[in-house]
């Protein structure tokens, strides 16, 4: 047996897969072919790229909805000393930008381009049907991932995703747009933007996997798997360079995290948020992080003086932060095992280490209250239709789980602001420094001799270009058959060994959700624009950051030529990068505008058991509207249970399933639970177990809207009439499953994954009101 059949048996029982390979054709044969082995030499030509030597491993973190002004990398009063220790051995970047949100961050770092130049133009879930929206990121536009592999790279990601349309997220594909089809060797991970740290929704490459995380974080198991990875590749192959994509899913809510982290902020942040913004700049001007002349600015709109809360906001406010904190510090502490791992097996001096704190601002999805529910709180909008007091006084009750596993919890607007210090406005304002100024540090002890600070301005499109140089990386100019397009970002590498370097960055627009702006060699014009209000009621405003270094100073009415001179500009870059159309007017992003999803334009969809978790915009919609489901089933007797269809889990969604006899459907609304159950028992043998809801249109989450009824074999056994949070059915942390409950349960009434004791066939889901 030749040495490629055994690799060819070797590979085909690994669980790696990658769509598109490396580039590499048949090489012309160097040695000479006799009638016998003994008569031939080989040809000892490499078939596949080899790196050139000592080429640096590679490494990108990217943390999530962190805060300017959160780690004490850069001030915050969150210890951070892994972080601390990257900074103080490398350069931190204060003028570095991302685009205020999370896809578009993302698809923006590993193309080297702008965000809706690769078609992300928000959250990739809200993609809409248009040049520069739709979601699908251009082969021509390669990532560096497949930069790296050209290169003779390994190339490994780990943690969150979020940038395949959620349409492909089925076990049909395609899976050229997933992470193993984007350059990446090895995936290990979740595709959404959040999920929940104990139970979470993972793949494997394009592999649905429920693994048992045994009570770890998951970020600590990231980390494993990272270290993992990086072993196996070491051992095997200990002169070629790694690239690793590692973006763990802090600090995006839910901020869950070990107990002991949550104690070691205890008491900590008691003094409220107003004293860490003081406490915080100070220090920032300290570290000359900051300019000695900045102040701070007023609150965001909404955000109360700390001083003038009840005592019952003041310990569940200080709560959140303390969680978010706890969270923080533990994710420092996972990728130190990391930074260390690489310093044991003599790799890390010859590591360029990318550290992204943050992939845009402090998040403001807890809204003025908080919440603990999960992020369905806010996606349905009750964290703002709910009374303040009724909020306040439910989450005092739940005061010891906040910031467990028994939580879903993300903090208030006042700690956003907090985190985000000196900043205002916070995630998705990209008009804002406050949503789009993020840390960055650059560690490469064998390339980067430079200590300090660099101010020059810089953006996220920024980082693959300086990684490319820094790297010495070879550009092909056709990857995988496509014909590549220029990079669009600017490189920093002429910033490491001149700290007054003229900037090179001259003009960046952003644009997400309507909020906008363009800069322009210090000069930047913007709009705030509220989601779901119309354009008319924009207003243009100026700032001059060489002198305004947070923007508390709007020069528009000072001078009218120069906000002219940046608007035009903006629309010359939003007609050359397709921003247009601007999302986030009052026009609705109706399932017709949005990318189409396998079950989008089907009035009907026949689910098999062994569908699982697959993620809500990628499943049939049961969101408000009416639908029925169809469960065709054997019963077996009075023992039969379990769950016919489930979605969602322990702080939102719904679940069809049999138990103790009857047949029920159980409503989780942001833990708040309804049920409906039949009053017959079931029968034996073959049977239809149906559920319909029939939904009519209502304004508020509390009103009635419509009814919902359980059949069994077609007679009615169970009505009850139904309110508009109940069928607000899209819970997003977990996803859809038949014949079981995967990750954790809707309903408290039974334990996960409650499979089907009987025998289920197939669900039918009928979109009742679709033509």
């Amino acid at each position: 047996m030749n040495k490629q059949t055994i690799i060819g048996l070797l590979t085909s029982t690994m669980t790696i897969t990658s769509v598109m390979g490396q580039y590499s054709p048949v090489q012309t044969f160097g040695g000479r072919i006799g009638r016998t082995l003994a008569e031939t030499t080989p040809g000892n030509k490499p078939f596949n790229p080899v790196a050139p030597a000592h080429a640096p491993n590679i490494v990108y973190i990217l943390l999530d909805d962190v805060g300017f002004g959160a780690s004490s990398a850069f001030g915050g009063l969150v210890e951070t000393p892994t972080f601390d220790s990257l900074a103080n051995n490398g350069l931190r970047y204060t003028n570095f930008h991302t685009t205020a949100i999370c896809s578009p961050t993302r698809a923006s770092l590993l193309t080297g381009r702008n965000h809706h130049s690769v078609n992300i133009s928000t959250v990739i879930d809200l993609a809409i049907d248009a040049p520069g929206h739709h979601g699908y990121m251009p082969f021509e536009k390669a990532t560096i991932a497949e930069i790296a592999r050209e290169n003779g790279y390994n190339t490994f990601a780990i943690g969150k995703w979020h940038i395949t349309p959620t349409p492909d997220l089925t076990g049909a594909g395609p899976f050229n747009r997933w992470p193993t089809g984007r350059g990446f060797d090895r995936f290990y991970g979740f595709m959404a933007g959040e999920t929940d740290q104990y139970t979470p929704m993972l793949w494997e490459n394009t592999s649905k996997i429920e693994p048992d995380l045994q009570g770890k974080h998951l970020t600590t198991v990231l980390v494993d798997k990272a270290i993992e990875y990086i072993a196996g590749q070491k051992s095997a192959a200990p002169d070629k360079p790694f690239f690793l994509y590692l973006t763990p899913g802090a600090t995006h809510g839910p901020h869950q995290v070990d107990r002991q982290w949550l104690d070691k902020y205890k008491g900590r942040f008691d003094a409220g948020w107003d004293k860490y913004r003081e406490e915080v700049l100070a220090r920032q001007k300290k570290l000359g992080i900051v300019p000695a002349s900045t102040t701070l600015p007023v609150r965001n709109q909404g955000v109360k003086a700390w001083d003038s809360l009840s005592a019952v906001e003041k310990k569940v406010f200080a709560r959140f932060f303390e969680a978010y904190a706890g969270f923080l510090s533990h994710t420092d502490y996972e990728i130190g095992r990391l930074i260390n791992y690489l310093k044991t097996i003599n790799q890390l001096n010859n590591t360029l280490i990318v550290l992204m704190i943050g992939d845009n601002g402090a998040s403001k999805e807890g809204g003025i209250t908080g919440h603990a529910q999960g992020i369905n709180e806010y996606i349905d909008g009750s964290l703002f239709s709910e009374q303040y007091e009724d909020r306040i006084r439910e989450m005092e009750k739940i005061y010891d789980d906040i910031g467990t596993s028994r939580s879903g919890p993300n903090y208030p607007a006042g700690w956003a602001q907090a985190a985000n210090t000196p900043f205002r406005w916070l995630k998705q304002d990209a008009n804002s420094e406050g949503g789009t100024r993020n840390p960055l540090i650059l560690f490469y002890p064998n390339g980067i001799k430079a200590r300090g600070i660099r101010t020059q301005y810089s953006h996220v499109n920024s980082v693959t270009p300086t990684t490319i140089e820094l790297a010495k990386l070879t550009v092909p100019a056709v990857i995988n058959g496509y014909k590549q397009e220029p990079l669009e970002g600017i490189s920093l590498a002429y910033t490491i060994a001149n700290q007054q370097a003229p900037g090179r960055h001259h003009i960046q627009y952003y644009e997400i959700s309507g909020s906008r702006s363009i800069y322009k060699d210090g000069w930047k014009a913007e709009v705030y624009h509220r989601n779901g209000t119309s354009f008319a009621n924009d207003k243009w405003e100026l700032y001059n950051l060489h002198e305004d270094f947070n923007e508390q100073k709007d020069q528009a009415a000072a001078h009218p030529e120069k906000l002219k001179e940046l608007q035009a500009l903006f629309e010359q870059e939003a007609q050359k990068y397709n921003v247009y159309p601007l999302l986030g007017d009052t026009t609705a992003r109706s399932i017709q505008k949005l990318t189409k999803g396998p079950f989008d334009i089907r009035r009907q969809a026949i689910l098999y058991p062994g569908v699982a978790q697959l993620p809500n915009r990628a499943a049939p919609a049961l969101y408000q509207h009416s639908f029925s489901l169809k469960a065709d089933v054997e019963l077996t007797g009075e023992t039969t249970e379990g769950v016919l269809l489930a979605t969602g889990g322990r702080f939102t969604g719904f679940s069809f399933f049999v138990q103790a006899g009857k047949l029920k459907v159980a409503h989780n609304n942001n833990g708040k639970l309804v049920y409906l159950e039949s009053t017959q028992p079931l029968p034996k043998g073959k049977a239809v177990l149906r559920y319909d809801l029939l939904y009519k249109p209502a304004k508020n989450l509390t009103d009635e809207a419509g009814t919902e009824a359980l059949y069994i074999n077609d007679v009615k056994v169970a009505e009850r009439t139904i309110t508009k949070a109940d069928a607000t059915i899209m819970p997003y942390d977990e996803g859809l499953d038949v014949g079981k409950d995967n990750g954790s349960a809707v309903a408290p009434v039974y334990r996960s994954p409650f499979v089907f004791t009987g025998q289920l066939h197939k669900v039918i889901v009928d979109h009742l009101s679709l033509p």
